[in-house]
């Protein structure tokens, strides 16, 4: 069976995909540019009076960004010109990103936490602003001004602290992303309306109701993709994972069913079983 078409590879790779996927924003690390980066004409129009200067080149500068993933796991990233970490990577693509998978519980060092070792590279593939679009509604808003654009970034290596004592290093390889999905990218948005219009979202996301939020808002579908789907309510987002790859709008359609639908195939709908859910993380 090739790689691609795993259903799981091992399951610190497995447990490192999922966190990515289900994470709606992670910690961005850049290498801070000296300032005659900036000299670049695409650049200096935008230039600030407060950026990096020779005290601070190099060093690593963090900063928060929204995320959303490719098909293929790859994250997507929505970035302006006019930040300094976009202008860091421009001029060092190199950057990391830390995913954290431990809101909410009393003794964070006991969850689970990504760093992701990767090149960003700007992307104007349609495919991957949908995608950030649908995850990320509000930055509709904004999305469209000349300065920003979607990067996509290229894993190398990643880093997972599952727990005490569960400490993982994975190189892309070993990471085991899945193979890209022509059909289902291609099939994805249609999909996704006749599911919302049919009601999937609120079948699919978790049926618990602790953290508090309103009824007047319901969980929709916001991404489909080999392992799984996306799903947000509001500022809260939800991932499902598929038992098994899918390649194409069909077998998607056909794996959601047998998750909302009772094993033997009788009786009506009912909620999926493994949602995973969270405010600003997984």
């Amino acid at each position: 069976m090739p790689p691609g078409d795993r259903p799981g590879g091992t399951a610190p790779a497995a447990s490192a995909r999922r966190l990515m996927r289900a994470c709606d924003r992670a910690a961005l690390a850049t290498a801070q540019r000296p300032d005659d980066t900036l000299s670049d004409n695409t650049l200096s129009d935008h230039k600030q009076p407060n950026s990096g200067s020779a005290d601070t080149a190099g060093w690593p500068y963090p900063s928060l960004v929204l995320v959303a993933s490719d098909h293929d796991g790859s994250p997507l990233l929505l970035l302006s010109t006019l930040a300094d970490h976009t202008r860091n990577l421009l001029a060092d693509n190199r950057v990391g990103l830390l995913f954290d998978g431990t809101a909410g519980l009393a003794q964070p060092l006991t969850g689970a936490r990504l760093s992701v070792l990767g090149r960003a590279e700007r992307s104007d593939d349609p495919t991957h602003r949908a995608r950030y679009l649908r995850r990320h509604p509000d930055t509709a808003f904004y999305a469209g001004f000349a300065d920003f654009a979607i990067y996509r970034v290229t894993v190398e290596r990643v880093h997972l602290v599952a727990g005490f004592g569960r400490i993982h290093w994975l190189s892309a390889a070993e990471l085991d992303l899945p193979a890209s999905a022509p059909a289902l990218a291609a099939g994805e948005a249609e999909l996704l309306d006749r599911l919302n219009g049919e009601g999937y979202g609120p079948l699919l996301a978790p049926s618990t109701d602790e953290d508090g939020r309103g009824q007047d808002e319901s969980w929709s579908l916001t991404g489909l993709d080999p392992e799984g789907c996306d799903l947000r309510r509001g500022g809260y987002v939800a991932r499902v994972d598929f038992e098994q790859r899918i390649h194409d709008p069909e077998s998607a359609r056909l794996m959601l069913d047998a998750l909302i639908r009772p094993q033997d195939g009788t009786g009506p709908p009912g909620q999926a079983g493994h949602a995973t859910t969270g405010k600003g993380g997984a």
